[in-house]
């Protein structure tokens, strides 16, 4: 299976399927990949507005990626 991360400036509006067909994504073979592709281009000032598995199975939109981001933040400071 694999992932894909759709990425924009801070800011931009949710995508629509017809928008993901013209943007550019970067792929990852694992999900812990594809959030760590979020966490750094959150850190460059940008942010991940969708990653989708290729199977349809999963699927995350920002707030849900920015969740994810946020409780893994939470783990690394209690370690």
């Amino acid at each position: 299976m694999t992932f894909r991360v759709y990425s924009g400036p801070k800011g931009a509006p949710d995508l629509s399927p017809t928008d993901k067909e013209k943007m550019l994504f970067k792929q990852f073979s694992m999900l812990d990949e594809a959030l760590a592709w979020a966490r750094h281009i959150e850190r460059s000032g940008r942010v991940a507005l969708q990653i989708d598995s290729d199977d349809g199975s999963t699927g995350m939109n920002r707030r849900e990626i920015g969740a994810a981001l946020a409780a893994g933040n939470r783990e690394q400071i209690g370690s």
